[in-house]
């Protein structure tokens, strides 16, 4: 296969580079590629936010948004391009992507005409952050299992409940929420998608520290939020429906999202050339050359991979299953680059308080390279996925499937 540009990729990505290079900074040699989407502090936020605004107005945002929507009508292949090409340049981190990535995509098949309206263009141009809350202290992996209650109350919905691991919750502005409306029926059918306004004093939020010191995630308490009905997402018990299209977008941006503009390997091998092993340059190491070949060789076919699911979405299909190959992949591949880069970096990696140097860049990718196995589905659900619905094996016992959420 050939994957050079075509003529028109070539062209698009001519363009997205002039723009670029009239409206940012090449990052520096120090500097590793933009790849993460959580903000870490109110400036960053509003930088953020700025740049988003920026790139809505010169159009490229949303690229493959449909153009009716504000978007480019872009090709998947086009925003790989794009992220390769903004992934050369200093600028802030992709806050959006759960507004642009998830909640918008669910919104435009779902979403009545006045949702529409009001959601998508304040997302494109980064006036909204959305954040996605559907995870719970009892419902991880098993989505399906959460208590987070809605109860109908003449024209509104009253909503109670908590949510935990939910990213960028404490600056997010919307949030896309997965409730309980129904306890009589089995788990999957009684559930009810709603668009929130985290400002509302019914929601509060309060950070998570994690072992990398970052604070990033979030718990959410829900206490007797009332929204109207016009901020149900779809029809009523439908959420599980309506959940599966974000996630479907979840693990598609997971995998194929990263594919283009994750410079690990590329990064591990500079490291490798600035340390020393036994005297001399790591690089020169027989084992780790074949350790970063090895890693070379499973970031390409990554890539390569999320190609294949670019070419369905091309043909105008909706992100499916084999979004799961690509995010179980990543996960474990992930984890174990950082596990060498601390290695590389000395034996003092694990307990250097040193920020800003190889020691605190490869500490901080093992610490929290784990998660990325938990977001988006863990690598059990990841394999469920796989081998039920890409290999079609024989389903995975299911003894509550039939039975009342009442009763479980």
């Amino acid at each position: 296969m050939d994957f050079s540009d075509s003529p028109d990729e070539a062209a698009f990505r001519a363009k997205a580079r002039e723009w670029l290079e009239a409206n940012a900074t090449l990052r520096d040699g120090s500097e590793k590629a933009q790849d993460h989407f959580m903000a870490r502090d109110a400036d960053e936020v509003a930088r953020a936010r700025d740049w988003q605004a920026r790139k809505a107005d010169a159009g490229w945002a949303g690229l493959t948004w449909p153009s009716a929507f504000g978007g480019r009508d872009a090709t998947p292949i086009e925003q790989v391009i794009w992220n390769q090409e903004e992934g050369r340049y200093a600028v802030p981190p992709n806050a959006f992507l759960i507004g642009i990535g998830l909640v918008g995509p669910t919104v435009m098949i779902h979403g009545t005409d006045d949702q529409k309206a009001s959601v998508l263009p304040r997302a494109l141009t980064g006036e909204d952050i959305w954040c996605q809350l559907f995870s719970e202290p009892a419902a991880g992996s098993d989505l399906a299992g959460i208590r987070t209650r809605a109860r109908r109350d003449g024209d509104d919905w009253v909503i109670s409940g908590q949510k935990v691991w939910t990213s960028g919750a404490h600056y997010s502005s919307h949030g896309i929420l997965l409730a309980r409306t129904d306890t009589q029926v089995p788990k999957h059918r009684g559930m009810t998608m709603f668009l929130v306004d985290m400002s509302d004093p019914a929601i509060e939020t309060r950070s998570i520290r994690q072992i990398s010191g970052s604070a990033s995630f979030n718990e959410v308490f829900i206490d007797d939020l009332r929204v109207p009905d016009s901020a149900r997402l779809g029809g009523e018990s439908d959420g599980w429906k309506v959940a599966l299209t974000t996630l479907m977008n979840e693990r598609f941006s997971i995998s194929v999202g990263r594919a283009s503009g994750g410079a690990r390997a590329e990064e591990l091998i500079a490291l490798a050339a600035r340390v020393e092993r036994n005297g001399r340059p790591a690089i020169e190491d027989g084992e780790v050359r074949a350790q970063l070949a090895d890693f070379i060789a499973r970031q390409r076919g990554l890539e390569f991979t999320s190609y294949r699911v670019m070419t369905s979405l091309s043909r105008g299909e909706a992100p499916g299953e084999e979004g799961s190959i690509g995010k179980l992949l990543l996960g474990k591949l992930r984890q174990e680059m950082g596990a060498f880069g601390m290695e590389l970096a000395g034996a003092g990696a694990g307990i250097s308080a040193a920020t800003g140097d190889d020691v605190a860049r490869w500490r901080n990718e093992y610490l929290t390279a784990p998660g990325n196995r938990i977001a988006g589905g863990s690598d059990e659900i990841q394999r469920t996925i796989i081998g039920e619905r890409i290999l079609g094996l024989p389903p995975e016992i299911r003894v509550d499937k039939d039975v009342a959420f009442s009763e479980l």
